[in-house]
């Protein structure tokens, strides 16, 4: 009983010390400086990158495109991939994406479903989410809601879904097991998983979890490929694939968490159809 709480009390610490981090972010529009406490993508905000110049998301996978028809504020550069481009989105399909920030992954799979289609944004900030609805109300967005809530206790019914996203989110959780089971269980049979998030290279220190500013900043949160396949599995997906784009090199923007071998990949996965 004693081991129990004390991981619980550990688990809200970790989500308490996320959740101040990502408010402060939303509320200032931009990455902190220190690098110590940097996003997955590095230092910088949207207007600027570690990467080299452009953007953290353009280093990311976003088309100049994409990125133009966001609404200003959207892009906040705290992603580690593009998972819009890990599927192919269907006009009038329900997307859910876990963890949805300010919004741009939300927004652009909008564009991809349809006005007869619909997106929803799940986000534990408050800050997030009310920068988020401001974003959908610039943008005029009719068909993109945002709900307050954790992505281990999804705020959305049984087998309403087509498609969950997540974007450098579900590393930040501290129990990744129940975020999995959710996203398993608001897809519809035949549904799809579409993650871009890290992966650990090696195995993380249990100092290096217990270093709030590496779990905050997409670092020591961060699984095996192994145990995210094991953990996709026992949740009841199929077809699992988890690749690491390039075989395995750490772009520039990954720089500081790669000192604990952590590198972004892309999760796929589905939901069987019976």
């Amino acid at each position: 009983m004693k081991g129990s709480t004390r991981s619980q009390a550990t688990a809200d610490r970790r989500r308490n010390q996320v959740r101040d981090r990502y408010g402060a972010i939303a509320s200032r529009d931009r990455l902190p400086l220190a690098p110590s406490a940097g996003s997955c993508c590095g230092v910088g905000s949207a207007e600027s990158s570690c990467c080299g110049g452009g953007s953290v998301s353009a280093q990311l996978g976003y088309s100049g495109e994409q990125l133009a028809s966001l609404p200003a504020g959207a892009d906040l550069g705290l992603g580690c991939g593009n998972p819009t481009t890990l599927l192919s989105l269907q006009t009038g399909q329900t997307v859910l994406d876990l963890g949805s920030g300010a919004g741009i992954d939300c927004f652009l799979a909008a564009r991809r479903v349809g006005v007869r289609g619909s997106v929803i944004g799940v986000d534990m900030t408050p800050q997030m989410i009310t920068k988020a609805r401001e974003n959908a109300r610039k943008g005029g967005y009719r068909n993109v809601e945002f709900r307050l809530g954790e992505i281990e206790h999804l705020p959305v019914a049984d087998s309403s879904v087509d498609v969950v996203l997540s974007n450098c989110v579900i590393n930040l959780a501290p129990e990744k097991g129940p975020v999995y089971r959710e996203a398993f269980r608001v897809l519809r049979p035949g549904g799809k998983l579409a993650v871009s998030d890290v992966v650990a290279t090696r195995p993380i220190t249990a100092r290096e979890r217990a270093d709030p500013s590496l779990w905050s900043s997409c670092s020591s949160g961060a699984l095996e490929i192994k145990e995210i396949r094991a953990l996709l599995q026992e949740a009841g997906f199929r077809d699992i694939q988890v690749e690491v784009p390039g075989g395995g090199g750490t772009p520039e923007s990954l720089r500081d968490p790669a000192s604990i071998g952590v590198v972004p990949a892309n999760i796929r996965a589905s939901k069987p159809r019976d």
